[in-house]
């Protein structure tokens, strides 16, 4: 097995981020949930993605490229801390966009000038459009002397899911250290990446315990997520196997992606007003 600090990563975000018991609800529902808060991780506005761009950044920098380019919806949470990381690590960022959802001058469309980024939006429902729009403006840029490196959606790749992986080793010392025993993983699930990476992680450092991704998407993620797993399982050098009932999916998708559920709000207003933590709607608040 490879050891993980050896792989090449850059640092962008403050760990470990915190690790600590939800003593209100926990208290309401009588169970022992605690929370990794990486909303706290000390980029832009947090979120999960940093610890994925920590690897496939540092991917970029060791091909020499200068231009880096991804992609998502309008409001994209991953393509502004993209920008936002790039921007950090003297890279050009070039978003090419779904022209779906609110495309006003608001939210993080605000932030992606901020942080410097280009902003291109394409009028199409496939990915597939987008990833030929990047490759048609790499080879442009190429023409200048420059090198783009692509990421797909959500950077949810074997190597960003290593960025998971990690996070499951940091908070199982954690966990450690405040005497817990952690018997069940749940988050959010967007494009896959993320819950790949907790699946490979349990196994490697909290071996028997379950992985559950709260699906805000229709895309098939039992078959995504355990793929991406194992894809990131070769990159460590480790054998990746399946036992029963080490991960399931849940689907809270509701009206569709992005599209708040009137159902979700009591307990996002819950959260907040016990915990003081506020969630999203379009994937924090649909998992919790």
């Amino acid at each position: 097995m490879k050891n993980i600090n050896d792989l090449p990563r850059v640092s962008l975000g403050v760990f470990p981020t915190p690790f600590y018991k939800l003593e209100s609800i926990s208290a309401k529902y009588g169970k022992n949930i605690w929370i990794k808060r990486d909303d706290m991780c000390g980029v832009a506005l947090g979120g999960n993605k940093v610890r994925k761009l920590e690897f496939l950044l540092a991917d970029a920098k060791a091909q020499g490229c200068d231009t880096v380019f991804t992609t998502g919806g309008a409001q994209s949470n991953h393509a502004m801390l993209t920008a936002a990381c790039a921007a950090r690590l003297g890279m050009q960022c070039v978003l090419p966009l779904k022209k779906r959802g609110v495309t006003e001058h608001l939210g993080n469309l605000i932030l992606d000038d901020i942080y410097g980024a280009q902003v291109k939006f394409i009028d199409t429902d496939r990915y597939d459009d987008i990833y030929a729009e990047m490759d048609r403006m790499s080879a442009e840029l190429a023409k200048e002397g420059r090198k783009a490196y692509h990421i797909p959606v959500g950077g949810s790749t074997p190597l960003g899911a290593l960025g998971y992986v990690n996070c499951v080793r940091e908070f199982t010392a954690q966990a450690e250290e405040a005497g817990v025993k952690i018997g069940h993983i749940v988050s959010a699930t967007g494009s896959g990446g993320t819950t790949a990476g907790l699946l490979l992680g349990a196994k490697l450092y909290q071996p028997g315990v379950k992985v559950t991704g709260m699906g805000v998407d229709d895309d098939p993620f039992e078959e995504i997520v355990p793929t991406l797993a194992a894809g990131a399982a070769e990159l460590l050098e480790v054998p990746f196997e399946r036992t029963p009932d080490d991960f399931q999916m849940v689907y809270h998708l509701g009206q569709g992606y992005a599209i708040p559920n009137a159902e979700d709000t009591p307990y996002i207003e819950e959260l907040a007003r016990m915990e003081g933590i506020l969630l999203d709607p379009v994937y924090t608040g649909k998992a919790w």
